[in-house]
């Protein structure tokens, strides 16, 4: 019986080098996969999924109001084995929705891998939606610069301040996250307003 997976972690953990590789042991099997992304994430410029490590490969684009599992439907459902997303937390609750329904209706595994929270630490609509409905969750870990787990994908300005203010989007890379642990994240937010 196949399944809806989540697997997420923290900026830097290797979500989407862990999708490609997913991708390629599906492949390298004879298998089909169809790998897709939320249109909003525009750090490439086109549709690929693109890894820290150099791996990549082409991805389908979903618009925040396409409907994933009639694009299923229409992209000739019966030639694909498993459906990789990566930056799932971009999708809306109903598109986890429609995953979860490509799992029921063709029985084939759906595995998402994103991140679990914003800058703010608050859950994204599509990672929250995973947490209620997939039937494997698993975390990919990754660290903070003292060594301990890091949770948190900590927002910085030019200067390497941490922010606490904005749009809960911001598209970004290393330039504009850093991954930290939730105590070195409150320390650095402590210092900044002591400071000012």
């Amino acid at each position: 019986m196949a399944k809806l997976y989540f697997k997420y972690g923290a900026m830097g953990s290797s979500k989407t080098a862990q999708a490609l590789i997913t991708k390629f042991n599906y492949e390298e099997r004879g298998l089909r996969v169809w790998l897709i992304k939320p249109a909003i994430d525009t750090r490439e410029g086109k549709a690929v999924c693109r890894s820290r490590i150099g791996l990549e490969a082409e991805a389908q684009l979903i618009q925040p109001d396409q409907n994933i599992f009639e694009e299923f439907k229409e992209n000739e459902a019966d030639k694909f084995d498993v459906v990789i997303v990566d930056e799932c937390q971009f999708f809306t609750e109903e598109q986890i929705d429609e995953l979860q329904d490509i799992v029921f209706e063709y029985d084939i595994p759906v595995l998402c891998f994103g991140l679990k929270t914003d800058f703010q630490t608050k859950l994204f609509p599509g990672s929250k939606r995973l947490f209620e409905i997939a039937e494997s969750i698993h975390e990919i870990k990754t660290i903070c610069s003292c060594g301990k787990k890091a949770t948190v994908n900590a927002r910085i300005d030019q200067f390497g301040n941490v922010l606490t203010e904005g749009e809960q989007i911001e598209i970004g890379g290393d330039d504009r996250y850093i991954a930290m642990c939730y105590k070195c994240y409150k320390d650095k937010k402590a210092k900044q307003s002591d400071i000012q």
